[in-house]
């Protein structure tokens, strides 16, 4: 700093012969070069832009709800040696913004509970961690669920489909009907860790009484109602209280209910934390997919001839610049309208599927790329990641913001073929996590979503006045 002031000192006794026009000239434009000067000296000592800081990976990080990443993961692991429940770890993935994907996939060394380097091709964060935790969540998690009658005369909203759930948001009715004759449920609510509100935002969708413009209404009159007759809820402020929710409605159900939206655990498939409705950590991602019941045979030996695919509407500003540039290409498969071949033949001959924004930052486009053993290709700001804190998506997937775009054939065919078989060899080993079953199997999408909620369950253990109050 004190060499600038030299400069201004300097410039302000500097003698010009006959103080021409050009004197006055040069003060000015001399002014504004040694104020730009002044300005790059303080954004390089203050901000980030021109270095990359790694966090340290044994210090947790503070939860911030208002990150500016374009896809984020995190880990939430809990330690024998802690008295905490969970502690949360360095950013595993993207900062997406304007950086380029070189950037993005070169993160720097991380460690694992043991204070070794993690493995980034490993697709656990911490697998002996997870292992260990989740016999543990099996043994002895319980869940009370509010108890209604089959005469309740929102008995169709608020109580387990009768048939096997299919479509779009299956993953809503599927976890409630599976979790209803789960182990996991105990009639004794002393017993219990979480307590579960069973509305089904997607059939109050539906039922006439109630539609679109009356959700709201409808769980806010529920959350009194259930504040009322039962004491669980007004004990943490509803902090140890969840409810699943997968289509997109549920973001703004709650808008006069706060305190679901603020304290509740909200499970739901329209995971974005750029959107006001959604809090990473406290909430979670539930992973939207449509269920497939003829298991593909030919995952390994398939002819996988395209580069990429990509099959649905243009309904997002991020769909139709995919349109615009990859519409004619002869190796990036981009289509709109209705497909002339069977979906999972395309998918079964693309080495790359592609996930891209429409209204939501969710589809069901994920689940399919792994269940066909394709490369999910993600390119979705701001989504948090379904099972985020548990699988290392680094490991089985590709992140590619939205402005890259125009980039895309150049950073999939950077992708060496030694690691597309990594990449693949992953997606084989995390299928089973993206898959419902109506008798649940071990490390299934049931499993990982009570996992997911066991972490969360020490928000049980706070006390209301920690909690916002409406």
């Amino acid at each position: 700093m004190a060499y600038f002031s030299l400069v201004l000192y300097y410039l302000s006794q500097r003698r010009v012969p006959g103080r021409s026009f050009r004197h006055f000239f040069f003060i000015p434009t001399s002014l504004a070069l040694v104020t730009s000067l002044l300005i790059l000296f303080y954004i390089s000592t203050t901000s980030n832009l021109f270095t990359h800081h790694h966090p340290n990976p044994k210090t947790p990080l503070q939860i911030n709800s208002s990150s500016s990443s374009s896809t984020f993961s995190f880990t939430i692991l809990r330690h024998k040696t802690s008295s905490a429940p969970f502690a949360i770890e360095a950013p595993l993935t993207e900062d997406g913004g304007g950086q380029r994907i070189e950037s993005q996939r070169s993160l720097g060394p991380q460690l694992g509970s043991d204070g070794n380097h993690v493995n980034n091709n490993e697709v656990f964060h911490d697998r002996h961690i997870f292992l260990e935790d989740y016999k543990e969540m099996k043994r002895s998690f319980k869940i009370y669920v509010y108890p209604h009658r089959q005469d309740d005369s929102f008995a169709n909203a608020l109580l387990p489909v009768d048939s096997e759930p299919g479509g779009n948001y299956a993953s809503e009715s599927f976890f409630k009907k599976v979790l209803m004759k789960s182990r996991f449920i105990t009639n004794d609510p002393t017993k219990a860790d979480l307590f579960f509100l069973p509305f089904s935002i997607a059939r109050l969708r539906h039922d006439p009484r109630v539609g679109v413009g009356g959700i709201q209404d409808f769980i806010r009159d529920y959350i009194f109602n259930v504040s009322q007759k039962y004491q669980y809820w007004n004990r943490t402020g509803g902090a140890d209280h969840f409810y699943v929710a997968c289509h997109s409605i549920g973001r703004s159900a709650m808008e006069k209910a706060s305190e679901v939206k603020f304290n509740a655990i909200q499970v739901v498939c329209s995971s974005s934390y750029f959107l006001p409705g959604y809090i990473p950590h406290k909430d979670a991602c539930l992973p939207q997919i449509w269920p497939r019941k003829e298991e593909p045979h030919d995952l390994l030996s398939s002819n996988r001839t395209k580069l990429a695919f990509f099959a649905g509407g243009i309904n997002s500003p991020v769909r139709e610049k995919l349109l615009q540039v990859w519409r004619n290409d002869s190796e990036i498969f981009a289509h709109f309208g209705r497909l002339t071949t069977p979906y999972a033949d395309e998918l079964l001959g693309s080495k790359f599927c592609l996930h891209v924004k429409g209204f939501e930052v969710n589809t069901a486009r994920i689940a399919d790329s792994l269940y066909y053993g394709c490369v999910p290709v993600i390119i979705a700001n701001y989504y948090d990641l379904p099972f985020a804190d548990i699988l290392n998506w680094k490991s089985f997937s590709v992140i590619v913001a939205t402005l890259d775009i125009p980039l895309l054939k150049k950073i999939l065919k950077g992708i060496s073929s030694e690691e597309y078989t990594r990449l693949q060899s992953n997606v084989l080993k995390v299928r089973k996590h993206f898959q419902w079953h109506l008798s649940p199997i071990d490390y299934d999408a049931f499993y990982m979503v009570m996992y997911e909620l066991w972490l969360r369950r020490s928000f049980s253990t706070v006390t209301s006045s920690n909690f916002l109050k409406f």
